[in-house]
């Protein structure tokens, strides 16, 4: 997993057509649904924290862990400006990650989970958060699709230009394997007319509904539904983004 590093300081500004608030609404409607409507929620790959600052906004106690050091400085920054003094920012990998206690509910939404690319990786995440899950608990995720991957954005590349900043992304997906990476060329404006040059590669991983579902099971958790995130609509081969909906079971034994 390629920790954001460069990337970081001009992630906001590539994301910002991302509706976040409506995303939002569409997460906090399924923790409602769930039985969800307050108290402490974590969410797994959280980055510079705007849907976390949204869902502590949405009056849920916030705890964000995110892998990359300089994404966290971000959503400190955030932090400072909005007073959420609240919210927790803790720098974990998701696959190992460790809490003092329970959360009523965990989330991961940005295609995070997508990020888990080796074999038996999204089944540890699951048992991991069934073991920090109240009993009953809901896990709520998002994942790109092969289709996204595929024929969205297929072998192409992507170019943007802001005011003091732009970005280069080469988008290659390999079919065979579900694997797609994307070479990200990163100039920031230093001043004087110059500008650095910096290099990230990432990998994300397509997941079928099923092998999600078997994922889920197999970390010991109860799945729920796969939406398209139009509304309660069953995910199918045309969702370019599904969500994920799963509940803790129980707690198994070597789970910690």
């Amino acid at each position: 997993m390629e920790a954001y590093t460069g990337f970081a300081a001009v992630y906001d500004q590539l994301m910002e057509e991302i509706p976040y608030e409506q995303w939002c609404g569409y997460i906090t409607g399924l923790l409602k649904e769930y039985g969800v409507e307050q108290g402490l929620v974590l969410e797994l790959g959280c980055g510079t924290g705007t849907m976390t600052e949204l869902l502590a906004e949405a009056g849920y106690d916030m705890i964000g862990i995110d892998v990359s050091e300089e994404m966290l400085a971000e959503a400190m920054e955030k932090k400072q400006e909005s007073g959420h003094a609240e919210i927790l920012y803790l720098q974990q990998d998701m696959r190992e990650f460790e809490l003092y206690g329970t959360v009523r509910a965990a989330v991961s939404v940005c295609d995070s989970m997508n990020y888990l690319t080796e074999p038996g990786e999204l089944e540890q995440v699951c048992r991991l958060v069934n073991n920090y899950l109240d009993p009953g608990g809901i896990f709520i995720f998002d994942m790109k699709t092969a289709h996204y991957f595929r024929d969205v954005v297929g072998n192409r590349s992507f170019g943007e230009t802001y005011e003091d900043c732009g970005v280069i992304w080469e988008n290659d997906f390999d079919e065979e394997n579900s694997l797609n990476s994307y070479a990200l060329t990163i100039f920031r404006e230093e001043g004087n007319g110059l500008y650095s040059r910096e290099e990230e590669l990432h990998y994300q991983k397509a997941y079928s509904a099923e092998e999600i579902r078997q994922a889920v099971e197999a970390g010991g958790m109860e799945f729920l539904a796969a939406y398209s995130g139009d509304g309660r609509k069953v995910a199918d081969g045309q969702s370019q983004r599904i969500y994920i909906v799963a509940r803790e079971q129980g707690k198994r034994k070597g789970s910690e």
